[in-house]
């Protein structure tokens, strides 16, 4: 599937491209922080931005890459969740939020995920960290690498959790990026909705920092922080209707003010949103000139997700394009395209291949099918 420019996409949804402060719709939305961002999971685009870019410190948001890099290494087969790892003396000497784990103390990973997502625990993400990549500052390396692949410019990671130190940095809107990212690995929900859970054999209790997962309808995630320097912090993300939004809120004054914010960024979201995957249209075979076969089959890729505004749901039609072709026809090969629009305009488009190939018409091709004719009479 392949988009089209930001301009057709904006003028697509109805929209005009965001101000600071002001929503994708020109709209206000009161949010106190002096950073934020909303974006919609699926296309990535954002609804609403405020300071969108501007670096700041993000406190245990951090983890949100941290944890990207965890389950990545778990579907890579590098971890397992029954796996026992130990607790180095760089990791228990971790101050902040923790589980106060001791030098050589053996936890899970499935424990230390449940004490980083829940608990927002420190000394259990740099375990989880040095067990990736053999130590924190390797990890860290990493971390940086993974996001300058996912585009996060206003990115610089020092530390694996998020404790204020000197240039660790990023911004509201490379948080909703990485947490989209994250949003990928359907294993995460399974931490980030548990509200209290508890490790060393029910001895040491969790209850979850994110308390929208107790109140907000839809809620999925994800991660909150708070420290001296970046203020009350959270990406928060919510289903509705098989939408999911990420909004993003750093530097709160406080934990009251990024729980509002956030919730106000959800509800504008779910109020002037919706997504919807067109039914992919009838193909039939194309036509084929000059080929040993007069047509051929096609198949067409993932029809998209698109993002609406309220009502445009009715104006979502599908062009196919697709004309006849001239052989030899590869498998696999681009032959057209369908095209999604949205009140007229293109927003998204879908290539359109070949399930086969055809040869052209030669004297050597036209003999060996009459060959195989005459053998099968």
């Amino acid at each position: 599937m392949r988009r089209i420019g930001r301009k057709a996409l904006a003028l697509a949804l109805g929209a005009v491209l965001a101000l600071p402060g002001v929503s994708a719709q020109g709209a206000q939305v009161a949010v106190t922080a002096p950073a934020a961002v909303l974006m919609e999971a699926s296309t990535g685009q954002v609804l609403f931005e405020k300071g969108a870019h501007d670096r700041r410190a993000c406190a245990s948001i951090t983890k949100v890459m941290t944890l990207l890099l965890t389950f990545e290494a778990l579907e890579a087969g590098k971890l397992s969740l029954d796996q026992e790892l130990t607790a180095s003396a760089h990791a228990a000497s971790m101050g902040g939020s923790d589980i106060w784990l001791e030098e050589g103390e053996q936890m899970t990973v499935d424990d230390l995920l449940k004490a980083t997502v829940i608990m927002s625990a420190n000394d259990a993400a740099v375990v989880l960290a040095e067990a990736v990549s053999g130590s924190e500052e390797a990890f860290v390396a990493r971390m940086n690498e993974r996001a300058g692949e996912l585009g996060m410019e206003d990115t610089v990671f020092k530390n694996c959790n998020g404790l204020d130190e000197e240039g660790h940095l990023t911004s509201a809107y490379d948080v909703a990026v990485m947490s989209r990212a994250l949003l990928a690995h359907e294993k995460i929900r399974d931490y980030t909705l548990t509200w209290m859970d508890s490790v060393r054999n029910g001895e040491t209790q969790l209850v979850n920092t994110n308390k929208l997962i107790r109140s907000y309808q839809g809620i999925t995630g994800l991660k909150t922080g708070t420290t001296g320097q970046a203020g009350s912090c959270i990406s928060a993300t919510a289903q509705r209707e098989g939408m999911e939004l990420i909004a993003v809120v750093l530097g709160a004054e406080s934990t009251d003010l990024r729980f509002q914010d956030a919730k106000a960024l959800l509800d504008y979201g779910f109020a002037g949103w919706k997504t919807l995957t067109p039914e992919a249209p009838y193909l039939g075979p194309a036509a084929v000139e000059g080929g040993m076969a007069q047509t051929v089959e096609v198949a067409a890729g993932e029809m998209p997700s698109l993002l609406l505004t309220a009502g445009e749901d009715a104006q979502v039609e599908t062009v196919v394009q697709l004309e006849p072709v001239k052989a030899p026809v590869e498998q696999g090969q681009e032959l057209g395209r369908i095209l999604c629009q949205v009140a007229g305009e293109t927003v998204a488009q879908v290539p359109i291949i070949a399930k086969e190939g055809v040869e052209a018409v030669t004297f050597g091709a036209a003999f060996l099918a009459l060959g195989r004719a005459l053998f099968t009479l």
